[in-house]
């Protein structure tokens, strides 16, 4: 496997998920991405059907703040086992789907298609070039049904303003191979996007861009 894409998810050990919701989304959303965590997940509220894939789970946050009590079908997918395991447990009572997969290679679920599909975070930790980690957008399509909605979010490296801190830290993790998104910019996103999807959406607001798109 390509070592930039273990780079990319081996970070997120038991240790580093315990304090991420404090670290990311309390902190870093707010203060460094100046994008505040509630505007995702109302995007996600919004736009979550009862035939869910959640691609690159993390802690599970949006699952758990937005799925209602029941009778809807749940799936995940990441490469990091530990993302996997918390977030299953935490969304047991969903009896969730759980697939470990590379997402730059095709996801071969073997299962019936989803409805909507989220991709909260994951890009920007992606390695290569924007056109060239978009094909994750290509793999997705295969699972959604026709007409379902693909949303997320990821930081852009550039075109937009960063504070002195928000500038060190991004830079500190592109090296270290957490996030590789230094020139990852909107019109490259938007690019991707409407080659794989019709009705593409993209607000940009911090650091970050919020997405949606429809398979067509």
């Amino acid at each position: 496997m390509n070592k930039d894409v273990v780079a990319g998810q081996a970070v997120y050990s038991k240790k580093v998920l315990s304090i991420y919701d404090l670290w990311v989304l309390g902190f870093s959303n707010h203060y460094l991405w100046k994008c505040p965590t509630r505007l995702i997940s109302q995007q996600f509220a919004d736009l979550v059907t009862a035939n869910h894939l959640d691609v690159g789970v993390g802690t599970g946050y949006y699952l758990k703040q937005n799925l209602t009590a029941g009778g809807q079908r749940i799936a995940l997918v990441d490469l990091n086992e530990n993302s996997l395991e918390s977030t299953a447990k935490a969304i047991e009572h969903f009896k969730p789907e759980v697939y470990c997969r590379n997402v730059l290679e095709p996801f071969g679920l073997g299962c019936e298609r989803f409805d909507s599909v989220s991709i909260n975070y994951l890009l920007h930790c992606l390695p290569g070039s924007m056109s060239e980690k978009s094909i994750v957008f290509s793999h997705i399509r295969e699972v959604m049904n026709t007409g379902g909605t693909v949303f997320g979010s990821t930081i852009l490296g550039q075109g937009t303003s960063k504070n002195a801190f928000a500038e060190k830290l991004m830079s500190f993790y592109n090296k270290k191979g957490i996030f590789c998104n230094k020139n990852d910019e909107l019109g490259a996103l938007e690019q991707a996007l409407h080659q794989y999807f019709s009705n593409v959406k993209v607000e940009v607001i911090g650091c970050v861009a919020l997405f949606s798109a429809t398979k067509a």
